[in-house]
């Protein structure tokens, strides 16, 4: 169906608002997007990023607009995860199976591209405009250098919240009746580092995988660049023996690094000198609902479901809900109460889905990847899923190289969790993990 033209303002330049700003301009419509800060194409980046991975659904959501392959010029494919445990040479998982990979792509280098490509197909965007306050009933944005100076009042159609963990606009929704939300800290914090390039441009570790230090209450991950460089993320406690709290001049910080992490002793010097350069960050899950308001106001991305960063979902949900909503603008035209309605209820489960499976990969990725009972597990589940594909799909590809709903995921995870609980427990499971006998026990507990 087509719809008529509307005035549509977004708050928030991010990934999903400059992306939806594309999608709403192909259906005809007017957009403005409004943002607090400068535009990110003129500034230095501000050394708060985890790399991203995107992944299927991702790049389904580019595709539809035709910007996959464009996109791809400034990723590189990541095909397995590299694990570096102290006292063992570093060791390779792969992902899923051939040719399936997360994509590792800088934050700050898409973001600056999508706003390009949102221009260019004619959006308007208002940088450095603070949105102050929202009337829901109205659709109306009010702008101003503060909260006690002038306002000006901009009159729209709908408007679409994007604007993050903390966002403005659920923020007035959050004031009406039987609004429900909640936020919920961990108690680990991030910090990102950088590994720069040898001095040829070539990387100093492999460059298609995803590089990981368990080291059980926190862990260092790191994701390549395509001029050589390397992201890196320390996880850590703020609190506690090991925590950021303990680290405050430089001798601790190299210490830290030589003692927890000591096949990257030769970048301690680049790692030091970001540890106090850069912030210290926080991380949240927040989850509310309704996510919009008649057929006004709407809730995209993290401004409706932001998520810890531990399955590398939160851009991938957030693209994911624009191709949801795009496919309801499809079927229901100018009927936007039943796009809204529809939006919401297909989304909510599978963010929460999403949230938890997220929360649950930091305790695996922090702890279990170096625990071998975990490891000849998830070796069990591979044999297996080699030989019946068709009956047993890891949740990790579920989530990472299908499209299926999230709740989907999490449901069909808990099930297989509950079968290799039974299998773990099998006597002698170390020396006949491969033998027809546990497959076959397998395949009996997938049939009851």
């Amino acid at each position: 169906m087509t719809q008529t033209s509307k005035n549509i303002a977004i708050i928030g330049s991010g990934l999903v608002g400059s992306l939806l700003a594309i999608y709403l301009r192909r259906r005809g419509h007017s957009v403005t997007v409004f943002d607090r800060r400068p535009d990110i194409r003129t500034i230095e980046f501000s050394g708060r990023s985890i790399n991203l991975a995107m992944s299927n659904r991702g790049w389904r959501t580019l595709q539809e607009v035709g910007l996959e392959e464009r996109i791809k010029k400034i990723a590189i494919p990541l095909d397995k995860r590299a694990m570096h445990v102290n006292d063992k040479p570093v060791y390779f998982q792969k992902y899923g199976k051939e040719g399936e990979a997360i994509w590792s792509i800088s934050r700050g280098i898409l973001n600056k591209r999508m706003i390009d490509f949102a221009e260019e197909a004619g959006t308007v965007f208002r940088f450095n405009e603070k949105v102050w306050d929202v009337s829901l009933p109205e659709a109306k944005v009010y702008t101003g250098e503060s909260e006690k100076s002038e306002w000006q009042e901009y009159q729209f159609d709908i408007i679409f919240g994007c604007d993050g963990a903390f966002s403005r606009v659920r923020h007035k929704m959050q004031r009406r009746s039987r609004f429900d939300y909640s936020q919920d800290f961990l108690d680990v914090g991030y910090k990102e580092l950088t590994i720069p390039a040898n001095e040829d441009g070539s990387h100093k570790l492999d460059k298609n995988s995803f590089h990981i230090w368990p080291r059980g209450r926190f862990m260092l991950i790191a994701m390549p660049n395509i001029d050589g460089s390397f992201t890196c993320t320390l996880f850590l406690p703020f609190e506690g023996e090991v925590s950021f709290e303990k680290i405050t001049n430089k001798g601790e910080a190299t210490e830290f690094f030589k003692k927890y992490f000591p096949n990257v002793r030769k970048e301690i010097e680049n790692l030091t000198s970001d540890f106090f350069k850069n912030p210290t960050s926080a991380m949240v899950t927040m989850k509310c609902y309704p996510w919009t308001y008649w057929d006004k106001v709407a809730l995209v991305g993290d401004s409706a479901h932001a998520i810890v960063p531990f399955y590398g979902q939160g851009m991938n949900a957030g693209f994911e809900d624009i191709f949801v909503l795009d496919g309801l603008m499809k079927a229901h035209g100018d009927d936007w109460e039943t796009i809204f309605e529809l939006y919401q209820k297909e989304r909510k489960p599978n963010a929460d889905a999403i949230a938890e499976l997220s929360y649950r990969n930091f305790v695996e990725m922090s702890s279990k990847t170096a625990d071998p009972k975990f490891l000849l597990q998830k070796k069990i589940e591979k044999h297996f899923a080699s030989k019946h594909p068709d009956k047993w799909i890891p949740v990790y590809s579920r989530v990472t190289f299908s499209e299926r709903p999230y709740a989907e995921a999490l449901a069909i995870g808990d099930g297989q969790e509950a079968i290799m609980r039974e299998i773990m427990r099998m006597p002698e499971i170390e020396s006949k993990w491969d033998s027809k006998e546990v497959e076959d026990r397998m395949l009996e507990l997938l049939s009851l």
